[in-house]
């Protein structure tokens, strides 16, 4: 786990992952002084509940992409990549390891969230409690396996066409599974386009790994009964961006 070492190292000592922890654990409550959510005191917890997670979202795609996506080029173009080779480790295990060496940064992302959500934002009545901390959990889970494959994406894109093409990669497949999917649909239904509606569906539903409408709502959690397909969902679209991940990462920059 040499190269895996090495990133953590370097990503721990250039500080910039402290901005994730001050984005989810702190600008929730400074954002809900500057919105409607100190005027309404009904609506100050569901405000800092969906700015925690949005903000966990934010960091995400922002900071853990375009890190992954860097670590991928400077692995390729500094010859670290050609390096670990001769050592024994394969093109696969670099990807791996760095993989999870960002991920270590982003893992606790979710947990952080959840914990500010309960702690700050939980509902008084008991048994909308327990429901708001179900509904915490499986969407820290639901954001972990939805970033996952996205970070090693990044990584993969960019050590073959540089950081910024995938960094645009993940964020742009995030930010459309997210919100764009959405207008695609109502698009979709206002010209009853079939090509449209085609897309719409092969599209990743990243938006059903979005909690903020209901905890803004408090709509409950999801039923546990249909939780395991959501996982298997998402778990799909892990293993096929993992193998195009392998296909398209190098460990060399092209001559």
């Amino acid at each position: 786990m040499r190269l895996y070492r090495l990133t953590t190292t370097t990503l721990f000592r250039r500080n910039s992952w402290i901005i994730c922890v001050f984005a989810v654990g702190v600008m929730p409550f400074l954002l809900t002084q500057i919105s409607s959510g100190t005027e309404n005191e009904v609506l100050k917890k569901p405000a800092i509940a969906q700015a925690t997670w949005a903000m966990a979202l934010l960091s995400a795609i922002f900071w853990g992409f375009f890190t992954a996506a860097k670590q991928g080029e400077s692995n390729a173009r500094s010859g670290l990549g050609e390096y670990f080779l001769t050592t024994g480790i394969s093109a696969s295990r670099q990807l791996f390891e760095m993989w999870l060496s960002v991920f270590t940064f982003l893992a606790p992302l979710p947990l952080l969230s959840a914990a500010v959500c309960m702690l700050a934002a939980s509902p008084a009545a008991p048994d909308e409690r327990s429901m708001w901390i179900a509904t915490n959990f499986q969407y820290a889970m639901l954001f972990l396996i939805v970033m996952a494959p996205l970070v090693a994406l990044a990584s993969a894109v960019a050590s073959r066409f540089g950081s910024l093409t995938g960094f645009l990669t993940s964020g742009g497949l995030a930010i459309y599974g997210l919100y764009g999917v959405g207008y695609l649909k109502l698009l979709g239904n206002l010209e009853d386009n079939p090509v449209l509606k085609w897309i719409w569906a092969a599209s990743p539903h990243y938006h059903f790994a979005d909690p903020t409408e209901r905890l803004r709502y408090k709509l409950g959690a999801i039923a546990w009964d249909k939780f395991p397909l959501l996982l298997a969902y998402f778990g799909g679209i892990l293993l096929v961006y993992a193998a195009i991940s392998r296909l398209v990462f190098r460990t060399r920059a092209a001559a």
